[in-house]
């Protein structure tokens, strides 16, 4: 300190800093989504994949939601520098405070990141194109994928979990998540009032919805079901 002015904290070094690609998709916009993201060290070593099927959301919500996933990471393993690598225009200039946030479904994910963010040390986001996040990209992709029944998922890490540790799959080391399969897409055969098909005296009218099972809840594609039905669900 000189007389009544302190003296600026010293700038971070650039080993102190790690640098996460983050990605999130939607099939249909909104549709079956999932995020993907990688932290790698100053040096460029992976230090964790992340990537978690998030059910029918917006592709906003699921970069959000990869970001989020980044932010909650570096938190609880002591990181306290974090360059973030997006390739979603809209959620850097938000975060950069040079668009507005509009969307009330987009609101509460960009405050709780920036609630995150003053959290932290040191905090920048940048804008790559596309062909700049290919490992993001990837991890996002088999998030949904496995969300869709499409692989075993084995060996997807997911965020589901926040407690560091090991599961079936993933390979030693500090800061892994738990390894654990999403549910994948079931056929929902329902039967009760409102259906599409007639009914016979001694059959009840019946539909078949597409929809998947996450967290033990039935989520739909599309469509509603009214209070007080049966259903039954049939695995793919």
């Amino acid at each position: 300190m000189n007389g009544n002015l302190f003296e600026p904290a010293a700038p971070a070094a650039a080993s102190d800093w790690v640098v996460a690609h983050c990605d999130g998709g939607s099939r249909g916009n909104p549709g079956p989504a999932g995020f993907g993201a990688i932290v790698e060290d100053a040096g460029g070593t992976a230090l964790v994949r992340l990537s978690e099927f998030l059910g029918i959301q917006t592709n906003n919500f699921a970069e959000y939601s990869g970001m989020l996933a980044v932010l909650r990471w570096a938190l609880d393993n002591g990181r306290k520098h974090v360059r973030v690598i997006s390739d979603s225009e809209l959620m850097v200039k938000q975060m950069q405070g040079k668009y507005k946030v509009s969307s009330p479904a987009i609101r509460p994910l960009w405050e709780e990141a920036k609630k995150m963010t003053r959290q932290l040390e040191g905090f920048e986001i940048r804008h790559t194109l596309r062909g700049g996040n290919k490992e993001a990209d990837r991890l996002a992709n088999e998030a949904m994928d496995r969300g869709m029944g499409k692989t075993s998922g084995a060996g997807a890490v997911s965020v589901a979990s926040r407690a560091s540790g090991l599961g079936a799959g993933s390979s030693a080391g500090p800061g892994k998540l738990r390894a654990t399969a999403a549910r994948p897409y079931g056929r929902l055969e329902t039967t009760g009032p409102a259906q599409a098909r007639p009914a016979t005296p001694d059959q009840p009218r019946a539909q078949v919805l597409e929809g998947y099972v996450k967290n033990g809840v039935v989520h739909l594609l599309e469509g509603e079901l009214p209070d007080g039905i049966f259903v039954q669900v049939i695995r793919k």
